[in-house]
């Protein structure tokens, strides 16, 4: 008998992938090989994205996620993107996948076209002298980040395994040797703002063209029913003006995102154009951080010595990206589409803040000035008593009672730690007293059964893990001190409890 014939198929290799993206041609990309690790360990899995492939925790192994993703077994072509991008400012046109490459699409249970894309798999024409590896502690990074914002309602990339590939690696920003993994990430695309940027410095208004109508009949399908011909190659009758539509869209979904990050006190760290996808997702998370306290001028990376990249610049930031993605695709466009379509960025980003806000304090459905008011004397609040941002909500879902509505007297300061502390200001004290009164006035107005609901909202939009740096610290220095991996699997499940 042959028992590698007879040994079960590795079901991330039987996946029915879709060469959307390499049907495009080689002007957009460079087809290249994986690294060979000398090690491989799984460290993190995340079964709760098999579903998505129409996979099962209990088909899918350890060793097929090794084989898979580490030793990269049975799987070509594999694809380095090429894109350039304004970064801090300034444009670079020296940048492209540089550690990683799409791995393939496959079509989800849901009907949509998904990435799977790899980090820290080894260096391509685009590693500008790097070894195209990843950190095992940028690889957690990641994990963490993006499965508390999954958490956290924000649309985002999530990490699908962690591999540590043995390899010893030297950073300036962290202490090394340290050591090395393979990351993989799953998204609705990598489709960058700066790979139309690449197009537009390589004046090649044809190959934006080409790259619209393939981002639009993937990704915006709704926009075009009716309008791509039957062939499948993506001729977009333009003339029906969908492409005002796609950036008037992408506007709102960028918008959205911003104000997604903004209620989750996440601070990107590294907005740069090429850090920006056309699906409006967020990704990439590098020098990422979770805000303290609520402080606008909050500055994630260490380099970010203008504060560009600052928490409270996010909002204008996304806006200025956006506009200057216009020069590629004013290629295509009618000036005037895109003026329409950027104008709509404030009105997205202030409805998306407010309702977000609203649901992370328990409400849905408000009148437009009941959101104002309880988003207002909330972010008073948290500025004056400079309280811990994610504690805060996190405090205000384990302590909400129905009973809160009957009593106005109820001493809710307490339990968001704000009671018998000399150190509160007095400004702070008065704000939250303003935020009381304004909480216990839209309870009121509530039925027994909207009561209800507002407790299962906060355990809905606020899991009880908060990830500043501290705690992040803390987790990793068990595991590079002991290989202790216990903190970091208590913590990602906690983050969806």
């Amino acid at each position: 008998m042959d028992l590698q014939s007879a040994a079960p198929k590795n079901p991330w290799l039987s996946l029915d992938f879709e060469p959307a993206f390499a049907s495009l041609g080689e002007d957009y990309f460079d087809v290249v090989k994986a690294a060979t690790f000398p090690k491989h360990t799984l460290r993190f899995r995340n079964d709760a994205l098999l579903s998505r492939f129409e996979l099962t925790p209990q088909g899918v192994s350890d060793q097929h996620f090794i084989e898979a993703f580490g030793q990269f077994c049975d799987r070509e072509p594999l694809i380095a993107m090429g894109y350039h991008g304004y970064q801090f400012g300034y444009y670079n046109p020296q940048l492209g996948d540089g550690r990683g490459f799409l791995y393939g699409q496959v079509r989800g249970q849901d009907g949509e076209l998904y990435d799977l894309a790899t980090k820290g798999s080894g260096s391509t024409p685009y590693s500008r002298g790097g070894d195209g590896r990843l950190t095992l502690k940028g690889g957690v990074r990641e994990v963490l980040a993006s499965e508390l914002l999954a958490r956290l309602k924000v649309r985002t990339s999530r990490c699908v395994c962690l591999i540590e590939t043995g390899e010893e690696l030297w950073r300036g920003d962290e202490p090394s040797p340290t050591r090395s993994s393979v990351m993989v990430r799953t998204g609705r695309s990598h489709l960058r703002f700066g790979t139309f940027e690449r197009l537009h410095y390589m004046k090649r208004p044809d190959l934006v063209q080409k790259l619209l109508n393939h981002t639009i009949e993937i990704y915006y399908p709704h926009l075009v029913t009716g309008s791509i011909d039957s062939g499948g190659s993506g001729a977009v009758d333009s003339s029906l003006g969908i492409y005002a539509k796609f950036y008037a869209e992408l506007v709102q979904r960028v918008a959205q995102l911003c104000a997604q990050w903004m209620t989750s006190g996440f601070c990107h760290a590294v907005l740069n154009t090429d850090n920006m996808l056309v699906t409006g997702e967020s990704f990439d998370y590098g020098p990422f951080a979770f805000i303290n306290t609520y402080d606008p001028t909050f500055t994630a990376a260490y380099f970010d010595h203008q504060g560009r990249y600052a928490y409270g610049r996010q909002p204008t930031v996304c806006r200025s990206n956006l506009e200057m993605l216009q020069a590629p695709l004013g290629l295509v466009m009618e000036k005037g589409d895109l003026e329409a379509g950027i104008a709509g960025f404030e009105d997205a980003y202030h409805k998306e803040y407010r309702q977000r806000m609203t649901a992370r304090l328990g409400f849905a459905g408000l009148s437009l000035e009941d959101e104002d008011d309880i988003v207002e004397a909330t972010v008073r609040f948290l500025a004056a008593s400079q309280a811990d941002y994610s504690d805060f909500f996190i405090q205000l879902r384990q302590s909400f009672q129905p009973a809160w509505r009957d009593d106005g007297t109820l001493q809710t300061l307490s339990p968001l730690g704000m009671a018998k502390d000399s150190k509160v200001s007095t400004a702070a004290i008065e704000e939250w007293g303003q935020w009381r009164l304004v909480f216990h006035r839209l309870l009121q107005g509530l039925s027994n059964d909207e009561l209800k609901d507002v407790g299962d909202r906060l355990a809905q939009w606020n899991s009880t893990v908060s990830l500043v740096r501290p705690e992040i610290e803390s987790l990793w220095e068990p595991i590079t001190e002991e290989d202790d991996w216990s903190i970091f699997n208590k913590i990602v499940k906690q983050i969806w409890d």
